[in-house]
C-alpha cells in the first residue's frame, strides 16, 4: 500500500454534467464485471455470486411496474430548497419492491451456497410490516442485530427501486449544498468514478450506494468533509493485482474517512463490484486509522 502526490485536477472550459443518471443495463454491466473479476481470486466464489445477485436485479428492475414520481411542482420546490426529491429516509417506498425482492431470491436460489439457501427461503415468507422494518434498518444504516443476514438482499431489491425512481427524474434535480450526499436520494456514495463525459475527460463523480446516481465533485477533495488538505491515496501492490492503478483509497486526516475511487480508463470498472473485490484494502486504511464514509450495500458487516 502506498500513499502518492495528491492528483491534480484538470480543468476544462466545457461545463461537466452535474448528474448522470444511472443507466438502464446498470446491473446487468455489473454482474459481468463481477464475473470478471472472479477469475482467479481468492474470493471467487462469493464475487459470481454477487454477479448472480447483479442479474436477478436487471431482471427486477426490467418488472418493476409504472411507478409514481415526484411531479413538476415538487421537483421544483426539491431544486429551489436545495433537497433530494426521493429522499431514502421518508419517500413513500412503493411496494413493488417486495416483489422484486422475492424475486431476487428466487433467482439467487440455485445458485446460492448452502448457508445462503434458508436465508433465500426465509424471505418469501416474511410479512409485508417485518420487509418494512427491514427496509428501514437499511436505509438508516443499521446493519447489526437480528436478521442482519438477510439485509443485503432487502439493500438489493430496495436498489431496484430506486435505482428505477431515479432514471425517471434525473433531469429533474440540481446538486446539494452538501455536495457528499446523492442529489437524487440523499443517500452515502458507495465509491466515486473518474471518467471521461463526452469530450471531458478526467472527471470525478461520487456513485450512490443506493439508486446509482452520480454526481460530479472535484478531485482531491474529501466527500465526506469537504476537506481539501490531508488528503492522500493508497493502494494495494504485489502479485496478483491484475489492474495496478484501477482502485484507490482516497483518505482525509481531517476527518479521518476514506473513500475508494475508480479509474474507468483502466477498463470495465464498476464502483460496486471493484470495492467488494479488493476488501484487503479496506483492512490496510482500517488498521492505518481511516473509517469508511459510505456502505456497500451487499455487504454489510452485521450479515
Amino acid at each position: 500500500m502506498t500513499t502518492e502526490a495528491p492528483i491534480i485536477p484538470i480543468k476544462s472550459a466545457s461545463e461537466p454534467p452535474a448528474i448522470l443518471a444511472p443507466e438502464a443495463d446498470l446491473f446487468a454491466r455489473r454482474a459481468a464485471r463481477f464475473e470478471q473479476l472472479a477469475a482467479g481470486h481468492s474470493l471467487g466464489d462469493w464475487l459470481r455470486y454477487l454477479g448472480a445477485l447483479s442479474r436477478a436485479q436487471d431482471d427486477a428492475l426490467q418488472a418493476l411496474p409504472n411507478l409514481p414520481v415526484p411531479d413538476t411542482a415538487a421537483l421544483s420546490r426539491a431544486r429551489e430548497h436545495r433537497m433530494p426529491p426521493l429522499p431514502a429516509q421518508s419517500w413513500p417506498r412503493d411496494a413493488a419492491w417486495h416483489q422484486s425482492l422475492r424475486s431476487i431470491a428466487a433467482a439467487l436460489m440455485s445458485a446460492a451456497p448452502e448457508p445462503a439457501r434458508a436465508d433465500l427461503a426465509r424471505i418469501a415468507t416474511l410479512s409485508a410490516d417485518k420487509l418494512e422494518t427491514m427496509a428501514e434498518r437499511v436505509l438508516h444504516t443499521e446493519f447489526y442485530g437480528d436478521d442482519a443476514a438477510l439485509l443485503p438482499y432487502v439493500a438489493a431489491a430496495l436498489q431496484v427501486l430506486w435505482t428505477g425512481l431515479a432514471r425517471k427524474v434525473s433531469r429533474g434535480i440540481t446538486p446539494l449544498d452538501v455536495p457528499g450526499v446523492c442529489p437524487c436520494c440523499g443517500f452515502l456514495p458507495v465509491a466515486s468514478v473518474v471518467k471521461n463525459v463526452g469530450e471531458v475527460g478526467n472527471l470525478r463523480y461520487l456513485h450512490c450506494a443506493l439508486c446509482n446516481t452520480e454526481w460530479n465533485l472535484v478531485r482531491v477533495k474529501c466527500a465526506a468533509c469537504d476537506a481539501t488538505e490531508g488528503i492522500s491515496y493508497r493502494q494495494l501492490e504485489g502479485e496478483g493485482i491484475r489492474q495496478p492503478g484501477a482502485l484507490r483509497a482516497e483518505t482525509c486526516d481531517s476527518c479521518k474517512s476514506y473513500l475508494k475511487i475508480v479509474y474507468q480508463e483502466k477498463g470495465g470498472v464498476d464502483p460496486v463490484a471493484d470495492d467488494l473485490a479488493t476488501l484487503a484494502l479496506d483492512i490496510l486504511v482500517d488498521e492505518a486509522g481511516y473509517a469508511r464514509a459510505g456502505p456497500n450495500l451487499l455487504f454489510m458487516p452485521g450479515g
